[in-house]
């Protein structure tokens, strides 16, 4: 997996294009990412039994990892992720500058 939680990523797609947010949470098995704030829907809940009433809530959704693009914490640039090994450790690298994120 390229993105790991933490990481600087900026959204490429959908209206909340151009915005750059952090990741919470990655989920390998179905490729995808959650970042907070956006991708957010209206979901609207029925009143329950208990008293409760109805309400309209917001959700954060996931989006895929192909729509987001990772930003590199040191030439602050969308770049895609290579792998280097040092010293018998694989370490993540940026294509354009060429340093370890």
């Amino acid at each position: 997996m390229k993105l790991i939680k933490g990481d600087n990523v900026q959204v490429m797609v959908g209206k909340d294009r151009g915005r750059q947010v952090k990741v919470d949470k990655v989920d390998v098995k179905a490729e995808k990412v959650f970042l907070a704030g956006i991708n957010q829907y209206k979901k609207h809940r029925k009143p329950q039994a208990g008293g409760q009433p109805g309400e309209i809530i917001t959700v954060s959704r996931a989006l895929k990892i192909a729509n987001v693009a990772l930003v590199c914490p040191k030439c602050k640039q969308i770049t895609r992720v290579g792998f280097r090994i040092t010293n018998n450790k694989k370490v993540r690298i940026c294509r354009k500058c060429e340093m370890e994120i």
